[in-house]
């Protein structure tokens, strides 16, 4: 599951450089675009508060902190949702340089 959530952001983010940070995998392009981290029972995926503000009602059906989701290993990725995500959070940094907050 890890390997498909950074297939689906290399996917919406082809450009963008990988590394990690904080002991987590993240995706930059000019600022910090989203982190992703493998658990005992989900995988987090880190894309900032502002970026899950307009998918509140997609996300109600899974686990979210201020600015992570957790999908379950025991339910498949919700692909589209988090491509979305991506794509707001990328759009969001790229023309009003969003901070990482």
């Amino acid at each position: 599951m890890l390997r498909e959530l950074r297939a689906i952001l290399k996917e919406v983010t082809p450009h963008a450089t990988e590394a990690v940070k904080w002991g987590s995998p993240i995706f930059e392009e000019k600022r910090i675009l989203f982190a992703f981290s493998a658990h005992k029972t989900h995988i987090n995926f880190m894309p900032t508060p502002s970026s899950l503000e307009p998918f509140k009602k997609e996300l109600a059906l899974y686990t979210i902190g201020k600015s992570t989701i957790q999908f379950p290993y025991d339910k498949p990725l919700p692909k589209e949702l988090i491509k979305k995500i991506a794509e707001h959070r990328a759009i969001d940094v790229r023309e009003n340089n969003a901070r990482w907050m």
